[in-house]
């Protein structure tokens, strides 16, 4: 389309009288060059802003997957911590089962109970009697510990008969 009108009879021109200028034409390269160069700024400028985005997500999820760590290695020393008093309070209870057990009363009230024993009587008693001589021999031998001699001093005592 034609940008201009001309005064004269027409309103329009249709065709014009000159040929435009180059300078409006580098003018329009330039604000395209400007434009252009403004849009990839600005693609520049935005993708730069993503990847700042990404970056922060990730380290947040990466913050977030330690706590989850932590958090879990902190359950599990906790469950670890009550099984132990679990048993720490079990071994007391058998300790004192045992200590109440091992009583001589408690030991004969179930041998008597659950076994059916009873205590001897005078004629289930066997006596045996021993003689009161003393079978021990004392020891007349004497030891001689001695070094054993080396076959050239065996031979050196009997040439000199020492």
């Amino acid at each position: 389309m034609i940008d201009y009108y001309e005064y004269e009879t027409s309103p329009r021109k249709i065709e014009p009288e000159y040929e435009k200028t180059t300078r409006k034409k580098t003018n329009t390269q330039k604000r395209n060059k400007k434009a252009k160069s403004k849009s990839v700024d600005y693609s520049r400028k935005t993708a730069k802003y993503i990847v700042e985005i990404a970056f922060a997500f990730i380290v947040l999820l990466l913050i977030s997957y330690r706590y989850a760590l932590i958090n879990t290695r902190f359950n599990e020393k906790e469950n670890l911590k009550s099984q132990l008093a679990d048993l720490q309070k079990q071994n007391a209870q058998l300790q004192l089962n045992i200590e109440r057990g091992t009583n001589i009363n408690n030991i004969e009230q179930q041998a008597k109970e659950k076994l059916g024993m009873k205590k001897l009587d005078n004629s289930q008693k066997v006596y045996v009697s021993l003689p009161k001589e003393d079978y021990i021999e004392s020891s007349t031998e004497t030891v001689v510990t001695g070094e054993e001699e080396t076959w050239w001093q065996a031979l050196i005592n009997d040439l000199f008969g020492n």
